[in-house]
């Protein structure tokens, strides 16, 4: 039997990219995979792949969120994958910022995981089962001197909600973890890493695909990191 047979789980932003990489080691371990993703066509060209279902949705927005939900039905893995990459970020001192993309960010990278794992549990803790796992970054648990304060403290948000929740539901059977990347194979520059590469999107479903297992029970509130050996 598969380790995540009889299970389902929904990746958000799994159109491209790591997410898809998610999505694809999640079936692998026999879940039934829902790929969310803001655009249906990304969202469907994944779920054929992975023979899987499709969800599209704007994970900022939270009644799309809810009816999302609804639509995938009973989730018992949650990976918040959704999120704007520092490549994506302007990199500039925060002191040099325009106050007025803040929100942007922030929405999707905080808010995006808030409105989904508020989402999520509901149904995990009346079933008194479920995994949470956020991929967050290594920038969000130290400084780095690239000029991406706004997208660690986004991240920095993401992790200790995972930190504060697994308190709140791991007595009704929940688990809820936090991923730290290095950089991945979408992010140009060079990885000096004890691993000599940049990471992959199997990289980082092996991780979900062990801590959405029945052996990942007893980690929780934890922030793996998830980097190639990069020292933190």
């Amino acid at each position: 039997m598969s380790p995540l047979e009889g299970r389902t789980a929904l990746v958000t932003g799994a159109g491209q990219g790591v997410g898809a990489g998610i999505a694809r080691v999640l079936s692998e371990h026999g879940a039934t995979v829902v790929v969310n993703d803001l655009f249906a066509d990304r969202a469907e060209r994944v779920a054929d792949a992975v023979g899987g279902r499709a969800v599209a949705f704007d994970v900022t927005d939270l009644d799309a969120v809810r009816a999302g939900f609804a639509d995938a039905g009973p989730v018992d893995v949650l990976v918040n994958n959704a999120g704007i990459p520092t490549a994506g970020f302007p990199q500039v001192d925060f002191k040099d910022s325009d106050p007025e993309l803040w929100a942007r960010f922030v929405d999707l990278n905080l808010y995006g995981v808030m409105n989904c794992t508020h989402t999520a549990l509901q149904g995990m803790c009346e079933r008194r089962w479920g995994r949470v796992i956020t991929i967050a970054s290594e920038a969000g648990r130290v400084g780095l001197p690239i000029r991406v304060a706004l997208y660690g403290a986004a991240k920095a948000g993401a992790i200790g909600l995972m930190k504060h929740l697994a308190h709140e539901v791991g007595p009704l059977g929940v688990t809820c973890n936090a991923l730290a990347l290095g950089s991945m194979e979408n992010i140009p520059g060079p990885a000096k890493y004890p691993v000599p590469r940049k990471g992959t999107g199997a990289d980082v479903g092996a991780t979900c695909a062990f801590l959405a297992s029945d052996g990942g029970e007893w980690i929780t509130g934890q922030v793996i990191g998830v980097n190639g050996g990069a020292v933190t």
